[in-house]
């Protein structure tokens, strides 16, 4: 297999000699684009789209969280039908938006979280099977939102960090929560700030990773809204590798921050688009799923999942997307916010009204090829 930065070297010669090359933008180096990513591998080929049934028949909303809990099966959610970011929990409070499935055959196994959320957002399995869910707006009422919520297995509360329904950067507040992920040891860390890639956000909201501790303690936190080294243009995904470090998937940056656990910045990769969620597997390659980038926010990128080893920032493998038959078909293909992969290698992707604004959301598997 040719080495995508050979491959970059390549193009970019190429179109020099045509007099056509562009001068790089000096804020971000060169990436993967459209062109390199092409000629590299799809280990996942077969698509099967709307994989997971809904209970009681209903339709899919958006959903952007998807996760594998230890015992291997797949948890996502669902907004409650709605296909935008709307409340569309608050709206139909009897729905439970919490859903597990069976890997295997897509049985629903469990269901929970009714009249709890106004807009899930970040989904996260911990080691012991809790379930961990952000919400990441709020209502009118100010009685939801903006916080996160633990759940055993069987949708017991446990915990909830951030006051309800009271965005903010003070003591014990949130503001727009992206993502969750815990520790081996247990501490928490949340990214927080969704609306910070807008071109001028407003004053007051944030771009950040918070630290607690394993009972909900706050310990620290880091990063405002900007675009240098440990700053944040919504921080919309959390992921951690073997080694203990921290990646946040710096969407409105196009780029992945990796920290330590006390902050510390340690590597940024800019191979993967503009990221919205990631996975990384036991042997630490990372799945970084791009579902935004399009010729008017990241000219020349593909969205889909790019793979490669989680120590580098190197490519070696692209699962491009897919085009519905329904509604619009969209120049850049579908390709979700939320990624997950199973044991085998096949890969479960989280879809939402970006990706798919008029077909809804709704969970894509994508079969690993047979060795």
């Amino acid at each position: 297999m040719r080495d995508v930065k050979m491959l970059m070297l390549a193009g970019a010669l190429v179109v020099g000699a045509f007099g056509c090359a562009a001068e790089a933008p000096t804020e971000e180096p060169m990436g993967t684009p459209d062109f390199v990513v092409r000629h590299l591998p799809n280990p996942n080929p077969v698509v099967i789209t709307q994989w997971a049934d809904l209970p009681d028949g209903r339709t899919w909303g958006s959903t952007a969280g998807v996760d594998i809990g230890p015992d291997g099966h797949v948890w996502v959610y669902d907004r409650c039908g709605a296909n935008a970011l709307a409340g569309g929990c608050e709206e139909n409070s009897h729905i439970n938006p919490i859903l597990k499935y069976d890997r295997h055959t897509g049985e629903l196994l469990a269901e929970f979280g009714a009249g709890l959320f106004v807009l899930p957002h970040g989904l996260h399995v911990d080691s012991d099977g809790n379930v961990w869910v952000t919400d990441s707006q709020g209502n009118e009422a100010g009685t939801k939102g903006h916080q996160v919520i633990k759940f055993t297995p069987e949708g017991e509360e446990l915990m909830r960090l951030g006051i309800a329904g009271q965005p903010g950067s003070g003591p014990g507040q949130l503001f727009e929560p992206c993502d969750v992920i815990t520790a081996p040891n247990g501490d928490i860390f949340v990214s927080d700030g969704h609306s910070g890639q807008s071109p001028d956000p407003p004053e007051g909201y944030t771009g950040r990773i918070l630290k607690y501790d394993s009972q909900g303690n706050f310990i620290k936190e880091w990063g405002v809204i900007g675009f240098r080294p440990g700053q944040f243009r919504t921080p919309h995904g959390l992921e951690m590798d073997s080694q203990g470090r921290l990646f946040v998937a710096d969407r409105g940056n196009h780029r992945i921050q990796i920290f330590d656990q006390d902050g510390n910045l340690l590597d940024i990769y800019y191979q993967h688009g503009r990221i919205s969620g990631m996975y990384i597997t036991d042997d630490d390659m990372l799945y970084a799923i791009d579902s935004e980038s399009t010729e008017r926010n990241h000219y020349g990128w593909l969205n889909g999942v790019r793979i490669g080893p989680a120590g580098e920032d190197r490519i070696t493998a692209f699962i491009p997307p897919h085009y519905p038959t329904e509604g619009n078909r969209m120049l850049q293909g579908v390709a979700g916010e939320g990624v997950a992969v199973d044991e085998d290698g096949n890969v479960f992707v989280a879809e939402g009204p970006s990706s798919r604004p008029t077909a809804g959301g709704g969970l894509t598997k994508y079969e690993r090829a047979p060795n």
